[in-house]
């Protein structure tokens, strides 16, 4: 069977090219939200301590131990910010890129896509904000009870930046899922396939983002990872038998 022809044939120059263009636009966005969300980092900052704070004896503060520490992490909060308060523009430049490679019909779908990248990926956010990192700051208290707890913002925020965005990236499996299947490079057969092979990369990934060495935290942030994963077979099924019936 004669395969259709895709809306857009690009060269490797022009991809590349292309690559660059979306890149800018997305730095160019975060830059705004980032600007909008300096007038905010005070109450940026009250949020994301929260999770430590609750567990400190009353009225115990973070520290800093350089004199830049306090504006430099102020300039993270703000950029963290503005990735995820800009991310549904980033997920547009993203849909822009990979467009010319689908089927006129598939174009269509650029609201669904940026609107479930965006869930998803704030979603993963809240999960690591409200679950996984607090859980996290209560196991490494609770091990260091005995002793004079000094914790600086520099390293607070940068286990903080590294659990919640490494969460949000996961949480958007299912998205990828639909785009790979969409694009015929995976199936649900492909991913049921290699399932234990992805359970055991799926606890690495968990042991790598998760900041505590026990189980249990680990298992909170493994378990819905698999959910995920079987969350996009059940996706690239959907998806799968259209794209056979294209080729």
């Amino acid at each position: 069977m004669i395969k259709k022809k895709r809306a857009n044939e690009m060269s490797f120059f022009e991809h590349l090219g292309e690559l660059r263009k979306r890149i800018l636009y997305s730095i160019v966005f975060i830059l705004v939200f980032f600007i909008g969300s300096w007038f905010f980092v005070d109450e940026i900052y009250n949020i994301l301590s929260k999770p430590v704070l609750r567990f400190m004896p009353e009225g115990e503060k973070l520290a800093f131990t350089a004199l830049t520490e306090p504006f430099m992490m102020y300039i993270k909060l703000a950029f963290i910010t503005g990735i995820f308060v800009g991310s549904p523009f980033i997920f547009h430049q993203l849909w822009l890129f990979i467009s010319p490679g689908l089927y006129f019909k598939e174009k269509k779908m650029v609201f669904p896509f940026v609107f479930f990248t965006t869930v998803f990926f704030v979603a993963g956010g809240a999960f690591g904000y409200f679950v996984v990192f607090p859980f996290a700051c209560k196991f490494f208290l609770e091990i260091g009870q005995d002793f004079k707890a000094i914790l600086t913002i520099d390293k607070y925020f940068s286990l903080a930046f590294r659990v919640l965005f490494g969460i949000s990236v996961v949480f958007l499996m299912p998205v990828l899922s639909f785009l790979l299947a969409k694009l015929r490079i995976i199936s649900a057969r492909f991913l049921l396939k290699y399932f234990k092979y992805a359970v055991v990369l799926i606890f690495i990934i968990a042991a790598i983002i998760t900041p505590t060495p026990d189980m249990i935290t680990q298992s909170i942030f493994a378990i819905p990872m698999l959910l995920l994963y079987l969350l996009s077979i059940l996706i690239a099924k959907i998806v799968g038998p259209k794209s056979e019936e294209e080729g």
